[in-house]
């Protein structure tokens, strides 16, 4: 069965995106997705710049990207999920390339795009978050057997019973490697597509490369250190 627009929920967390969102936004104006933003109630300047938009807008109850992930997975109602940034470093027309994968296999899961995947890029992308990024991916390649490039990018289009079916617990960004270890060891069908990220619009980048990156090691330390015990119990 072909997968349709509106059977598309946006999920879009946004943390002071005052610039950028509204571009976001605008530039999905023409698709029938419908578009969720996932905001902390603090975040005034970001709700007054989106109010003309035909989105639907939530508060999380806790701070941090990955609480912000959660919220919207557990509200949301739609057959399929696509985590949509709000800094606009996501390209739009991508979504039709993750969806034609959907069309071609039914029994497809989940479709992860991936910025170092055949031709895909960044223009976002620094020195230090370009190498962490790919030692990241090798460690879970190694250590996981994971098949993806690129496990720290969110641009995830999935099925949204299947997104609760993960059980996320992070709240931070360590979210963003939980999220394809538990796709993976769920044994829920996936694969990748070559992404090229943008440079976002403005602001600054949430992600602090040495203290995040330190959690999301931990995060893989622990995780590798319970499935060891698991199967050797």
């Amino acid at each position: 069965m072909k997968i349709l627009e509106e059977q598309i929920t946006l999920l879009i967390p946004a943390k002071y995106e005052k610039e950028s969102l509204p571009v976001v936004l605008d530039s999905l104006k023409q698709y029938r997705f419908k578009k969720l933003v996932v905001l902390e109630k603090f975040d005034i300047e970001t709700l007054k710049s989106i109010k003309k938009f035909n989105c639907k807008v939530t508060f999380q109850k806790k701070p941090g990207y990955g609480a912000a992930l959660k919220h919207g997975i557990n509200i949301a109602s739609s057959k399929y999920i696509c985590i949509f940034n709000a800094d606009g470093s996501f390209r739009h027309k991508e979504i039709s390339k993750m969806m034609s994968k959907f069309n071609k296999n039914n029994n497809l899961d989940f479709v992860f795009a991936s910025r170092y995947y055949k031709n895909g890029s960044s223009d976002d992308d620094t020195f230090l978050t370009y190498i962490g990024n790919k030692f990241f991916s090798y460690c879970a390649k190694f250590c996981f057997k994971i098949k993806l490039s690129d496990i720290l990018y969110t641009f995830v289009l999935g099925k949204r019973i299947l997104f609760k079916d993960c059980n996320l617990k992070n709240d931070g960004f360590s979210i963003c490697a939980e999220l394809p270890l538990k796709v993976h060891y769920n044994k829920f069908l996936y694969l990748q597509v070559p992404s090229r990220e943008k440079k976002r619009i403005a602001g600054t980048k949430k992600v602090n490369e040495f203290k995040d990156g330190l959690f999301i090691l931990c995060y893989l330390i622990k995780y590798y250190i319970k499935n060891f015990l698991i199967k050797n119990s």
